[in-house]
């Protein structure tokens, strides 16, 4: 399977984390995807995606002292895979895994995906556990030395083994099998831990032979720039950020992370922002808070995110949306520049603003976006002679948050609140 045969425009969903952290469960997965299907699959929202320790018991229980129990229960096949924890997924018991819940999220018109971890079950190891095809033992294959620095729940494997390449194959046949559409494997993005590169080989590898189209994520950021073409070749999309959370002095470093990647966005293959923090968040880290973003400030984000053509992954609870971001959310015609539009560059930035352009693919129409990251509103000039040297001509538009048309031949300076964007279609 060629990984650009699908995924051919940013990937478009909800996850887990920011919400639920570690704790989320199936009842909330499957009100959370119904919810999608009534109000956002209609604008191109489509996968619903369970984040870390799906198989771990009694998630949350210690918040106080660890997000990532250590060396806690963990639910388990008889091949070292991993399985979903059924006190959490009470559908998987009988061996049946994340099958039934993928069902009724087909059946909503969805697509499901999964956070897994990079290597194989510590516990497996510890237990001298199968791999499936093979006589080596998860002993064998797993690497005590190459192990990640926050989360405990996995050891490296060895890459030179054909039983660790094996273990990949069998754990995508079981995920294929349950009807997994999009993997987000998480400590190997960067690339700091042992293995890792060639971990990033071996998935690749074992999703083209399961014979299902999953797209691969990876996690998490800053990814190497110098290994632009090595995410291209084998991964759908790529953090270029570590975690990305509600604070301005996050999101305004973006601007400098989206130039350096701007000349690497593909068909199937996309660097990725990260999640979208709107909305309430942060229940499953103890408290739950309403996004600390601006209105202009969450307007900045989806702008930046929807003109480079991130992925989006949503992060908040959705039933608990408000219509203000339901609304930014909703807006077709902005989240319509990740399916239609190509070329996006950061013509200008400093430390006051940023001025985005990139060309419809549908229509003889372009697109400037302008930026003001001062902390004051201000006027911001509108460079002409690079937004015709970019390839856009026409000077009257339609403004598209406020979806009202302006004349901007009239204009040599447009108004922008702090921290806020303007984002204009512009006719050619």
């Amino acid at each position: 399977m060629n990984k650009n045969e699908f995924a051919m425009t940013p990937p478009m969903g909800w996850n887990s984390y920011d919400y639920y952290d570690t704790s989320v469960n199936e009842e909330q997965v499957r009100a959370t995807a119904r919810y999608m299907a009534e109000n956002l699959r209609e604008f191109g929202w489509e996968y619903i995606v369970v984040d870390i320790e799906w198989y771990s018991y009694d998630t949350g229980s210690q918040r106080d002292k660890y997000q990532y129990i250590p060396f806690w229960k963990v639910e388990m096949d008889e091949y070292s895979r991993l399985m979903p924890c059924v006190q959490k997924f009470p559908s998987a018991a009988g061996g049946k895994g994340f099958g039934p819940l993928a069902d009724y999220i087909h059946s909503l018109g969805l697509k499901f995906g999964i956070h897994i971890m990079r290597g194989i079950p510590r516990e497996a190891a510890h237990a001298h556990g199968k791999i499936k095809g093979t006589d080596v033992l998860a002993c064998d294959v797993a690497d005590p030395s190459n192990i990640c620095e926050w989360n405990p729940d996995m050891y490296g494997v060895r890459p030179e083994l054909e039983a660790s390449q094996k273990y990949y194959d069998f754990l995508m046949e079981l995920y294929a099998r349950w009807g997994v559409d999009f993997i987000k494997c998480d400590d190997i993005c960067r690339m700091d831990m042992k293995s890792a590169k060639q971990e990033i080989v071996m998935l690749h590898r074992a999703i083209e032979k399961c014979g299902r189209p999953i797209v691969l994520s990876l996690s998490p950021g800053p990814a190497k720039i110098e290994e632009a073409w090595f995410y291209q070749k084998y991964a759908n999309m790529w953090r270029i950020t570590d975690d990305f959370w509600d604070r301005w002095e996050l999101l305004k470093p973006m601007f400098w992370r989206c130039e350096l990647w701007q000349d690497h966005v593909r068909e199937g293959c996309f660097p990725d922002c990260d999640m979208l923090t709107l909305g309430k968040l942060g229940k499953g880290f103890g408290h739950e808070w309403e996004t600390n973003f601006t209105h202009e400030e969450q307007i900045t984000m989806m702008t930046l995110w929807c003109i480079f053509r991130s992925p989006m992954m949503i992060g908040t609870d959705l039933p608990q949306l408000d219509d203000w971001t339901k609304g930014l959310l909703t807006n077709g015609e902005v989240l319509g520049l990740l399916k239609h539009s190509g070329g996006a560059r950061q013509i200008e930035r400093d430390e006051e603003h940023a001025i985005w352009c990139s060309m419809d693919t549908e229509e003889p129409a372009g697109y400037l976006a302008m930026f003001n990251l001062a902390d004051q509103e201000r006027e911001i000039e509108v460079p002409w002679d690079a937004v015709e040297e970019y390839g856009i001509y026409g000077r009257s538009g339609k403004e598209l948050w406020s979806g009202q048309e302006v004349a901007l031949q009239e204009k040599e300076r447009v108004g922008v609140p702090a921290h806020g964007a303007r984002l204009y279609k512009i006719g050619r």
